[in-house]
């Protein structure tokens, strides 16, 4: 099987950065919990990650992102 046939099932989302461009909204939120409209930017990551088929999201997060882990 070639590797273009294979099919993703993988992901690797990197958040660890600080969200600096996005304060004063990080000062108490981690960047990928921040609303947008109703819900989390990360709820619409996984979701849209869930719809292309992948099974299985790898979250790299930093020391103090522990409201990622939390959610």
């Amino acid at each position: 099987m070639t590797i273009s046939a294979r099919r993703l099932r993988k992901a690797v989302l990197p958040v660890a950065g600080l969200g600096t461009r996005v304060l004063p909204g990080t000062k108490t939120t981690p960047k990928e919990l921040l609303n947008v409209v109703d819900r989390p930017i990360l709820s619409y990551i996984v979701e849209e990650a869930r719809e292309a088929g992948i099974e299985h999201i790898v979250f790299v997060t930093g020391r103090s992102k522990g409201a990622i882990e939390d959610y």
